[in-house]
């Protein structure tokens, strides 16, 4: 019984926590995101340095100490639009990428009535370099939603530093929360 008036308090007190600031920005036809209020669409000389890949991103912002990004990419796809046959695909192809993965989401998750795939996560990537001088491990929140549109894949990632992750994900969530993709 005493548990009730504590979740009754704690509910009213995070109702009332400020909502992130978003803006939407329309990144090609019949696709537009909500991006964080003061982050900047990134030159393509700083794209190439900061995600060096063969197939350049759409389009990657930053806020302004540039820590923090979220880059949207287009890649060609044979899979068809199968979320729960694709959740566990990408979910090993994280861990691959990464020394350790902390999964705080992993599910198929509906956003303005298309279905995405939503892996959250901590990241942790150490030196594995056989050397007396090991850098210290990178740790990453990350938050990526990934969905099929015709032969498409379309992915959305959110990249924050592990010890920013309190400050930037509800920002995160908010921002992968309000895709629209037609």
């Amino acid at each position: 019984m005493k548990t009730l008036p504590l979740l009754a308090a704690t509910l009213a007190l995070t109702s009332f926590a400020p909502r992130p600031k978003l803006t939407t920005v329309k990144l090609a036809p019949g696709l537009s995101v909500a991006m964080p209020v003061g982050f900047a669409p990134l030159p393509d000389a700083a794209i190439a340095v900061k995600f060096p890949a063969p197939r350049k991103p759409l389009a990657v912002y930053s806020n302004p100490s540039g820590r923090v990004d979220y880059s949207i990419s287009v890649r060609p796809t044979t899979f068809g639009p199968d979320y729960n046959v694709l959740l566990p695909m990408y979910k090993a192809s994280v861990q691959r990428l990464y020394t350790k993965v902390d999964f705080l989401t992993q599910e198929v998750r509906k956003v303005n009535g298309r279905d995405f795939v939503a892996l959250e996560f901590v990241s942790t990537m150490s030196d594995s370099r056989r050397s007396s001088v090991a850098l210290a491990p990178i740790k990453k929140y990350e938050y990526i939603e990934y969905a099929v549109q015709g032969q498409q894949l379309y992915i959305f990632a959110f990249s924050a530093p592990a010890e920013e992750q309190a400050q930037w994900r509800p920002v995160a969530q908010a921002a992968l929360g309000d895709i629209s993709l037609k």
